[in-house]
């Protein structure tokens, strides 16, 4: 295992459990890494040359990296979300974007694979947020109740989101109202994956 993975256990190991969304969403990152490596994975991520990623380990290949689910100090600030579309966003969506810097984390839903979304570096939470006050802004434009995505599904017409009034977890499609509901919360959701099979 890395250096840098055993720290990540570390971190694992010692962190508070603040929330049911990040103990579930820490051990699910705990699975389905112990999974890929004793499979002999290495996760790569194409290389950010402006501003490394505390998750990536390394050289640079080909432009690519290698990572690993990184522990975050420091939760990302949503405030300027918030500002943006003159809303109070959920707790558990802004807690689980603060949980691990990565490149996206593979699991297995029962309808499908699925990634769940992550932080590369903390310049690239501005983007995320930029992304998500465009996609509410679109759910406005089309009179739809906001959302707030935080994983993509193989199949490019579909996300999953939280509908951010209730915090329930949808399979939405893109540029329609939600109405497939999944889970009642981030957390809820979150026992319902797994790792992907090898």
């Amino acid at each position: 295992m890395p250096i840098l993975a055993q720290g990540v256990y570390r971190q694992y190991h010692t962190m508070a459990t603040d929330s049911l969304v990040i103990s579930r969403y820490v051990q699910l990152m705990k699975q389905v890494q112990l999974q890929a490596q004793n499979h002999g994975e290495t996760w790569r991520s194409w290389a950010d040359p402006s501003t490394p990623s505390p998750a990536q380990y390394g050289e640079v290949i080909d432009e690519q990296v290698a990572w690993w689910p990184t522990r975050m100090t420091t939760p990302v600030d949503f405030s300027g979300l918030a500002k943006g579309l003159e809303i109070e966003i959920t707790p558990q969506l802004m807690e689980f974007y603060s949980v691990a810097y990565g490149a996206g984390l593979p699991v297995v839903h029962a309808k499908g694979d699925a990634e769940l979304l992550m932080v590369w570096h903390d310049q690239d939470a501005l983007r995320l947020q930029e992304n998500l006050i465009a996609h509410v802004l679109m759910k406005r434009r089309l009179k739809q109740r906001d959302t707030l995505f935080f994983a993509v599904t193989d199949d490019d017409d579909y996300m999953i989101s939280v509908l951010n009034s209730t915090g329930e977890v949808y399979l939405e499609r893109v540029g329609h109202e939600v109405e497939q509901k999944l889970a009642d919360s981030i957390a809820d959701f979150l026992t319902q994956l797994a790792p992907r099979p090898a």
